[in-house]
């Protein structure tokens, strides 16, 4: 009878910690079994928008003549850091609020909505009023995304690259931990009419890849939820008394029947 027991017991905790599903955590899962391919995607068209910070610079034929439509030289601190640059760069445009930067010259333009092309297009044409083919060379300084939940090191990623996808941004943090969702990551995106729009990606299947939020935007914010093993564990430490005590009610009940099968076993 003790055999009977401990079985009974045995079988209580397996039937506990069997409740924990298995979770894939493969990325591009339908790929697996395919050699080699190709993944359709679209080109990303970067336009500007408020808080991004441009490089503009003006040349000429005439150096002095073009020389007033350049901001003056600076140490800066790069992105993400306190620290001051001991090599002076050119000072930036920062994009307010409205979606403007205060030019020299030309005053108050509203650069929002474009694309960089456009923007060097327009300065040219407008700059050639004052200067002989006038060069002009616009840069948009990069990214900040942050990138929060189940992840090695969440955190805020600053980067310059011209463009940046959601896999580039989960591999500066760490990639997803063993706990991370695989098949629904969040990436929230804050509109130009200052509303936050959002979309959800599958990791696990290679059509992300024509999602809108695969490449990423300035200050998107990517969340990671964790999976239901995570989330069990959360629950069971939050609960860890309880679950406790329902397991040595259980078990007692157990005993006692044990206890009372053999005592009319002995009649």
């Amino acid at each position: 009878m003790k055999h009977l027991f401990y079985s009974a017991t045995l079988c209580l905790i397996i039937s506990f910690s069997s409740c924990k599903a298995k979770h894939d955590l493969t990325y591009f899962n339908d790929l697996k079994n395919i050699s080699s391919g190709t993944l359709s995607t679209t080109e990303p068209t970067y336009q500007i928008e408020p808080e991004n910070d441009l490089t503009i610079t003006v040349t000429s034929s005439v150096p002095q003549a073009s020389a007033m439509f350049n901001l003056p030289y600076t140490n800066v601190a790069p992105a993400g850091t306190k620290e001051l640059s001991t090599t002076p760069q050119l000072k930036t445009y920062e994009v307010d609020n409205k979606g403007d930067i205060d030019f020299p010259v030309l005053g108050t333009i509203h650069v929002a909505g474009m694309t960089t092309y456009e923007l060097k297009a327009y300065l040219e044409k407008r700059i050639s009023e004052y200067v002989k083919d006038p060069i002009v060379s616009v840069s948009c300084n990069g990214y900040k995304i942050t990138v929060l939940g189940e992840v090695g090191s969440p955190r805020t990623i600053y980067s310059s690259a011209d463009r940046y996808s959601i896999l580039n941004a989960l591999g500066e943090c760490g990639d997803l931990t063993e706990y991370g969702k695989r098949d629904n990551v969040l990436v929230m995106r804050r509109t130009a009419d200052g509303q936050i729009e959002y979309g959800h990606l599958d990791l696990t299947n290679s059509n992300i890849t024509q999602s809108p939020y695969f490449w990423l935007k300035n200050n998107d914010v990517i969340v990671v939820e964790p999976n239901s093993i995570k989330q069990d564990n959360s629950k069971y430490n939050q609960n860890n008394a309880y679950k406790l005590s329902v397991i040595s009610t259980i078990v007692g009940v157990a005993a006692s029947v044990i206890s009372l099968v053999i005592a009319l076993t002995v009649k």
